[in-house]
């Protein structure tokens, strides 16, 4: 059975790209349909770090009370270990004007939560979830909506007309490989696995640390019940971690912190550590006539960094405060293809300044550590600087905290 329904944009995927650009397009007015391929936001190890240029957002919406209400954590600085053991301070957020002087760290189902509330408040706005995009609908040369189909119900699907389609959907976007994009990719010299370990009285949670040891990598990130946790290794790895068994990672673990040996029990068998396959592209164009993609199915990040999230919020509001007024003046299809080519201006220099800060990350923290060479310790001048040089410790929090262009929100999206 096929039905049919309409609306003025649809955007495909309920991530925080997709939400956001939702919730502004229909606070300016816009009817709005996202479509999330899952029943619910309860999935672990996704993006948590919600950066100052996102809660600057979430103030400008009215939203900074109910943020700051959601369990969460705060990093206050970033640091590098030393040879000698000590740590070397990089970043130091307390050098930012308050409330914008650290990263949140929120579980994405509640922020998610958060905004898909808010949005909902708004007339124009619908979401759909467990209903995923199967393809796209292409009349005359331009994409006139998407075909869905619900999880529950494969044999029901939809045809979603819309003036204009956002592909939003992450790094293995259906809708973007509908049309035949592909993604230019950068090579990234690991993958990371995920997993959750308990949190214990008395644990730390102000600064974001990484560990090394023996050409191993791990990050934490703390949560208000537990850690989550990255495990960083060479590309390819997945098959022999896998056939070491969970003994030998959850010995790997308790060399690289000391003070989670008396938990990694927690991790009961390698079932319980999710592996991502890593990658780092960007489309060479992000539209054509009624489609759209921005987030990570127009650029996806490596992990480093902790940006993604970001970005891709960022990317929301700059496609709604230009897509916006010109929907509401009625233009569409291929009436909307300069205000298309406006996004993706605005938006490409800022993921191609995060790419290459993240390649160079890369080489020289993590390709360094697989090779056994982090004892020599890091790069000469980023270490002098930090060390001799305070306010370059601000430099590097503002960096990491806002990211490069960072966007407001419209006036008529702020309450």
């Amino acid at each position: 059975m096929v039905t049919t329904r309409r609306t003025t944009v649809a955007v495909v995927g309920g991530g925080p790209a997709g939400v956001v650009l939702g919730l502004l397009l229909a606070r300016a007015g816009v009817a709005v349909e996202v479509v999330e391929r899952h029943d619910d936001f309860n999935r672990d190890f996704r993006g948590d770090t919600v950066h100052a240029s996102t809660i600057r957002l979430l103030d400008e919406l009215g939203l900074g009370d109910v943020f700051r209400a959601l369990p969460q954590s705060r990093l206050d600085d970033f640091s590098l270990p030393m040879p000698d053991g000590s740590r070397l301070l990089l970043g130091d957020f307390s050098r930012l004007a308050p409330p914008y002087d650290h990263v949140a760290m929120v579980p994405q189902w509640d922020l998610l939560d958060m905004l898909v509330t808010a949005a909902r408040a708004e007339p124009s706005f619908t979401i759909t979830m467990g209903t995923a995009a199967t393809g796209v609908i292409v009349e005359n040369g331009i994409v006139t909506g998407v075909h869905l189909a619900r999880r529950s119900d494969p044999g029901e699907h939809t045809e979603l007309r819309a003036e204009l389609v956002v592909a939003c959907d992450g790094r293995g976007s259906t809708v973007r490989d509908a049309v035949g994009f592909r993604p230019v990719s950068t090579s990234v010299p690991f993958d990371t696995w995920w997993f959750r370990l308990p949190r214990e009285d008395g644990d730390t949670a102000s600064a974001l640390v990484p560990a090394f040891s023996d050409g191993d990598v791990l990050l934490s990130f703390p949560r208000p019940e537990h850690h989550q946790v990255a495990y960083f290794a060479p590309k390819g790895s997945d098959a022999r971690l896998r056939a070491e068994g969970v003994e030998a990672f959850r010995a790997r673990v308790a060399r690289l912190r000391p003070d989670f040996a008396d938990r990694v029990g927690a991790i009961g068998s390698m079932d319980e550590v999710h592996v991502l396959d890593v990658r780092m592209d960007r489309l060479h164009r992000w539209w054509r006539s009624g489609l759209l993609c921005i987030g990570d199915a127009a650029h996806a990040m490596s992990p480093a960094g902790g940006v993604g999230i970001n970005l891709a919020v960022q990317d929301a509001v700059a496609a709604a405060t230009v897509l916006a007024p010109a929907l509401l003046a009625g233009r569409s299809g291929a009436g909307l293809d300069r205000d298309l080519a406006r996004v993706q201006r605005r938006r490409t220099p800022p993921a191609v300044v995060v790419q290459a800060a993240q390649s160079v990350l890369h080489r020289v923290v993590f390709e360094r550590a697989f090779a056994g060479r982090l004892g020599d310790g890091p790069p000469l001048l980023p270490v002098l600087l930090a060390r001799y040089v305070p306010p370059v410790r601000g430099l590097y929090a503002r960096g990491v905290a806002f990211g490069p262009l960072p966007e407001h929100a419209p006036g008529w999206a702020r309450r």
